[in-house]
């Protein structure tokens, strides 16, 4: 599938690394620094056309993860296919080193997905199911044979 692109003059177009790479990685338009504990919004110099019926699903980056305890605020950021605008991973610096990222570094990857929108409908009971109204740890931490 062919996405539009709109590039900055010190952007990068997105990649995939290898031929089975279900993300394509993104690059920081600017070299930045984080502090351990700072978030920031990076600027990546790319805009593009999603289309209708697809969203983009910005992740982070799992080699930044294990190296440096960078992460996403927001992970999976959701880019809907009307915006725009420049594309911005706001990232977060959970390490104790603070980390700086040089112009041009792969800094998070995205991945294209379809999007299926509801219909709500309001009733006045819910199926039930087996699982009933059981939350967080409810079904056990058993392991799974």
């Amino acid at each position: 599938m062919k996405i539009e692109i709109q590039l900055s003059p010190d952007a990068a177009v997105p990649i995939y690394a290898t031929p089975g790479a279900a993300g394509a990685d993104l690059t920081c338009a600017e070299s930045i620094t984080l502090q351990p504990g700072e978030r920031r919004l990076v600027p990546t110099g790319l805009r593009m056309a999603i289309p209708a019926g697809y969203e983009v699903q910005i992740r982070p980056r799992s080699g930044l993860a294990l190296r440096h305890g960078i992460s996403m605020v927001n992970t999976p950021g959701t880019i809907d296919s009307d915006y725009r605008g420049e594309i911005g991973v706001l990232l977060i610096n959970l390490g104790s080193e603070t980390v700086v990222l040089e112009k041009g570094e792969r800094v998070a990857q995205m991945v294209l997905a379809p999007v299926v929108q509801a219909e709500f409908e309001l009733v006045d009971e819910l199926q039930p199911s087996d699982r009933g109204e059981g939350g967080f740890g409810s079904t056990g931490t058993t392991r799974l044979t």
